[in-house]
């Protein structure tokens, strides 16, 4: 009996008394108004995608991966995300400025190569 008076309030909480759309939905996707076909893709509003953002390449990531390839730090594909291959050359560039060994892209990092290359890293 408690474990089915449980269930029913995990059910309830879920269903009635959580504000907004839920990010997976149960009973499916409430779907946009038509647009009429006079109005452009501008007017929709963009979608708020926070967990995308994370995982979408970045631009500070990019060009911290060409500047380490580019000075021979290793055989780096620019991808914008920081993977092995960009810590390690990271790493390697980090023994070889006397820095710290993180392996992860500091403001002090980028100092360092901006002044390397002579071009900002932003």
């Amino acid at each position: 009996m408690v474990a089915t008076l449980a269930t029913f309030a995990v059910f309830v909480n879920a269903l009635f008394l959580q504000h907004g759309p839920h990010p997976a939905p149960i009973f499916g996707v409430r779907h946009a108004i038509a647009m009429p076909m006079s109005a452009t893709p501008a007017a929709v509003p963009a979608r708020n995608d926070p967990i995308a953002a994370l995982l979408a390449p970045s631009q500070r990531v990019l060009a911290v991966q060409r500047a380490l390839a580019d000075f021979g730090y290793g055989q780096i594909k620019p991808t914008g995300i920081v993977g092995p291959e960009t810590q390690a050359a990271i790493e390697k560039f980090e023994r070889d400025h006397h820095q710290p060994v993180t392996g992860q892209i500091s403001d002090r990092l980028l100092r360092d190569m901006a002044t390397m290359t002579g071009r900002t890293l932003e």
